[in-house]
C-alpha cells in the first residue's frame, strides 16, 4: 500500500458521555494514563496514554443508544484475566471468546456501555 500525504494528525480519542469522572477513572484502570486535574468537569482529560496520546472524556446530555462505529481493542496476553480484572472495574462482557485466524477477541464495555474488544494474538 502506498503512503499519503496526510490532511491532519490525531491529537485525542474522545468518548461522549454523561458522567465524565467516572468514566475517565475506570479507562485510567484499564490502559493507563494521567489525569489532567485543572481540566473542565465537561471534559476531562487523560494524557500519556499508551499508543494513544490522549484520551478525553466529553460530557453529553444525551445516553448511548446503539453500538459503537468506532471502538478500541486492546493487547492482552490473557483474555480471561484481563475479563475478570476489568469487570471488576464495572467492565461488563458480551458473549464469547472469538476465534479468528490472527487472534482471540472478547467482547466488552465500559461503564457506561461503550464497547471494546480483548484482543490475543496468536
Amino acid at each position: 500500500m502506498n503512503s499519503v500525504q496526510p490532511i491532519a494528525r490525531p491529537l485525542a480519542l474522545t468518548i461522549d458521555c454523561l458522567d465524565p469522572r467516572p468514566l475517565l477513572s475506570f479507562w485510567q484502570q484499564l490502559i493507563g494514563g494521567d489525569f489532567i486535574a485543572d481540566s473542565p468537569d465537561d471534559y476531562l482529560i487523560l494524557e500519556n496514554v499508551p499508543s494513544i496520546g490522549m484520551m478525553g472524556f466529553q460530557k453529553v446530555p444525551e445516553t448511548k443508544l446503539v453500538k459503537n462505529r468506532v471502538h478500541l481493542d486492546l493487547d492482552v496476553p490473557d483474555i480471561e484475566a484481563a475479563v475478570a480484572s476489568s469487570t471488576q472495574i464495572g467492565a461488563t462482557r458480551h458473549g464469547v471468546i472469538h476465534e479468528e485466524p490472527a487472534n482471540f477477541f472478547q467482547v466488552m464495555s465500559d461503564i457506561e456501555g461503550n464497547e471494546f474488544c480483548f484482543i490475543l494474538q496468536k
